[in-house]
């Protein structure tokens, strides 16, 4: 496999991390971004010379853009752009403050298109490119007490795939991954958790939160296979658009898929009922 530049965003902690342990394994560049000085040493430790760090909020649009214009003038043209800085957000949807649902949508949508916006314009001049965002399996499904994650995860997902088909012609791939349960901090002391305030929701809601705690750290997924996936599909001809990773995310985002077909068949009759009887009108 040639040797390719990497950006990835956040890559202090998790699947981030991980992501940039196999990259830089294989004998690619990474340029990896972080929010603190000891972070990007520790990073820049892992392989000098061929790990970059870079301070960066990607909340910040100008310094997003201008980031990755640096990048490309000192470091090399990039190949690979991984948007997986993003954090998630727990809580019922009617306990969440809109505050919170928006700093939510910041960083996981907003963030992630200003990465891919800011990378795109090199890439379609050069023809070439594989550009990729992190969702979830909670963006292609939804669980009670993530209404905020899970609608930031879809939006994305949403995005992406309308991307991947703009710029196909010019020889991008765009992927979303969508990892399961991994074994990282994620759900732990990374998880921002709203406060509980409606009692009526104790019954449902108190044994997910609290089942989720204790998960922390014994996750099924292993971050750095999920790694090794990563830089697989880099190196194969047709990469997928979609990479769902963990078979627990295989299974549950086959049985959220399932039931959306199962609502279109009973419902197939009803929604053919609202067009116009005489058919459209050109």
């Amino acid at each position: 496999m040639e040797n390719r530049n990497w950006l990835i965003t956040g890559v202090s902690t998790g699947l981030g991390r991980a992501f940039a342990h196999a990259a830089l394994a294989a004998g690619h560049t990474v340029v990896g971004t972080v929010r603190s000085e000891e972070d990007l040493r520790a990073f820049e430790e892992l392989a000098p010379g061929r790990a970059h760090g870079r301070m960066l909020d990607v909340t910040d649009d100008d310094a997003v853009f201008g980031t990755i214009a640096e990048v490309e003038r000192n470091v090399g043209p990039l190949d690979v752009v991984v948007a997986n800085a993003g954090y998630g957000l727990e809580g019922t949807f009617e306990e969440t403050p809109l505050a919170e649902v928006r700093r939510q949508f910041e960083v996981n949508v907003f963030g992630a298109v200003a990465t891919l916006q800011a990378a795109l314009p090199h890439m379609r001049r050069r023809r070439r490119g594989h550009l990729m965002a992190v969702t979830s399996m909670g963006g292609l499904m939804a669980v009670p007490g993530m209404s905020a994650y899970c609608g930031s995860k879809f939006a994305l997902e949403g995005i992406l795939e309308a991307l991947g088909k703009e710029v196909a012609r010019f020889g991008i791939h765009v992927t979303a991954i969508e990892p399961g349960s991994f074994r990282t901090d994620w759900a732990g002391r990374s998880m921002t958790r709203a406060a509980r305030t409606v009692d009526d929701y104790d019954e449902m809601f108190t044994p997910i939160r609290e089942a989720r705690q204790k998960a922390s750290g014994n996750q099924l997924g292993n971050p750095a296979r999920a790694g090794d996936a990563l830089v697989h599909i880099t190196s194969v001809e047709q990469p997928p658009s979609h990479l769902v990773l963990g078979s627990d995310a295989l299974r549950l985002v086959t049985a959220a898929r399932t039931a959306v077909d199962e609502d279109i068949r009973a419902w197939e009759a009803l929604s053919r009922t609202t067009d116009f009887a005489e058919g459209a009108q050109l």
